[in-house]
């Protein structure tokens, strides 16, 4: 078989919250239904989503993730700040919900997360994995990444990233983006 399609139906505590919040990132409703049981389509160019109400539902304790492959993060990333940052006058970087910044994980795949108001982890990642990482501050920084966008565990990233930073000489080239990530995350544990 070829050209199947896969949509993922994705749990929430209001579908109102959820296509509000959509909507922000730039997707359209295409199915919206009250009953027999509360269910909302959402379309961005290929990618769907879909959700129910599922009641007793904890955003804070979801499990509930699907993920997207593109074959550029960079322009959907931006699409979804510029989105944030006209509601809300920033991107949204923690607490439900939220989004992290593209990184390379140590996976080798770039990619970022959109945490959504039903606590959903959208992960969307590029297509092509990149090379090795050459240094340790790249190596922790790709662990970092992965504890705390893919985990939601801040602090123990921030402890790794913090060690790695002691035990840098300067010169490796991830040293921008390691601080700048330490930065985001100690605001992300305190915000949070």
């Amino acid at each position: 078989m070829a050209n199947e399609l896969t949509i993922p139906l994705l749990p929430c505590r209001d579908i109102d919250e959820i296509a509000s919040f959509y909507e922000m990132l730039g997707f359209s409703i295409t199915h919206r239904q009250r009953r027999p049981y509360p269910h909302l389509a959402l379309r961005r160019e290929d990618i769907n989503l879909h959700f129910y109400v599922l009641d007793g539902h904890v955003p804070e304790q979801s499990h509930s993730s699907c993920l997207i492959i593109v074959q550029d993060t960079g322009p959907l990333f931006e699409a979804f700040a510029a989105g944030m940052r006209a509601v809300h006058g920033k991107m949204l970087v923690s607490g439900i919900p939220r989004m992290t910044r593209p990184r390379l994980r140590n996976d080798r795949y770039t990619g970022f997360s959109v945490v959504d108001p039903g606590g959903n982890w959208i992960r969307i990642n590029k297509a092509a994995q990149e090379p090795e990482a050459s240094t340790k501050l790249a190596k922790a920084l790709e662990n970092a990444a992965r504890l705390a966008d893919s985990k939601g565990d801040e602090r123990q990233a921030l402890k790794i990233l913090e060690g790695a930073l002691k035990r840098t000489d300067g010169s490796e080239p991830e040293l921008q983006a390691a601080q700048a990530f330490r930065d985001e995350l100690v605001e992300r544990i305190t915000a949070g």
